[in-house]
């Protein structure tokens, strides 16, 4: 089984075309494609289902497509530790995070290690974090900057970066705005909420936390953009449970404590594969975070 054969195969997973894939890769269609029939004949079975408009993964290309990008990470990555020995950084940086991460400013120390490392391509992709969790451990990022969502296993690690509490945000006309006091999720129960999907980190803490009090509570209005969320509870349509430096980044809102939830706190974490399977990229990167505080 040869890399390119690998390689190719993953482009088309990707794209779900061929000719869209042979373009990204530089080669001729008729090259892919008969670089797919090999694999496919190889392994003795179709990799693909393939329409007129795109192509699709068979149970054998999804298992395939696990495992080639694990053996093509690694392999990256041996070509990455090789430069690194011989004192120069290169290859790429696969990065994802949250939106509005607390705990590190990702664009500032994104600059920095440009800086530091020019020949090195940055490239960064926005999830939840239960999505990122998944791509760090898959060795399809090298790390990211996310929610803590579990405990740390073979395939993954957490380096904590902070840990803030939970703060409710309303409409300074709301009943809860005019009282002024903190709450209790048993004082929410009848709201309505606005809240990211279940897959982002405040969604997950804030679940957590009136699952933990017994309190249910309708997530009326569920998006998938902060400022988003920030508009609709700047017209009133609804309260928010976010961390607590959301309240900074609209002043018009009244922010309350959220009391007596030892679950409703949000700590921020480096997500990282094992030690032996972290990137050169990767640790330069967390060196640079710790020396400059970013």
């Amino acid at each position: 089984m040869e890399l390119r054969h690998l390689q190719h195969f993953v482009a088309v997973a990707e794209d779900q075309h061929f000719t869209r894939a042979a373009e990204r890769l530089m080669v001729s269609q008729s090259g892919l494609s008969a670089s797919i029939r090999a694999l496919e004949r190889e392994l003795g079975t179709p990799l693909f289902v393939r329409t007129t408009r795109r192509v699709t993964l068979t149970e054998a290309g999804r298992a395939l497509l696990t495992e080639a990008e694990r053996i093509l990470a690694g392999v990256r990555a041996a070509h990455e530790a090789v430069a690194a020995v011989q004192g120069v950084l290169r290859g790429t940086l696969s990065i994802g995070t949250e939106q509005c991460i607390a705990g590190v400013d990702v664009a500032r120390l994104l600059a920095a290690f440009r800086r530091r490392h020019p020949d090195v391509e940055i490239r960064l992709r926005q999830w939840g974090s239960g999505a990122l969790a998944e791509e760090v451990a898959a060795g399809r990022l090298d790390l990211a900057f996310a929610y803590r969502t579990e405990t740390d296993s073979d395939q993954l690690r957490s380096v904590s970066l902070t840990v803030e509490p939970m703060t409710v945000l309303c409409h300074p006309e709301h009943r809860l705005a005019r009282a002024g006091a903190p709450v209790t999720p048993a004082d929410l129960g009848g709201e309505v909420f606005v809240d990211f999907h279940p897959d982002w980190g405040p969604r997950r803490s804030t679940d957590a936390a009136f699952a933990a009090a017994g309190v249910r509570r309708t997530v009326a209005l569920e998006l998938n953009d902060v400022h988003s969320l920030l508009d609709l509870v700047d017209e009133n349509l609804g309260i928010a449970v976010v961390p607590r430096h959301f309240r900074h980044k609209r002043e018009t809102l009244t922010a309350l404590p959220l009391k007596d939830t030892a679950e409703a706190v949000y700590e921020t974490v480096a997500l990282l594969p094992a030690p032996q399977a972290t990137s050169p990229a990767a640790r330069a990167l967390m060196n640079l975070l710790e020396q400059e505080g970013a």
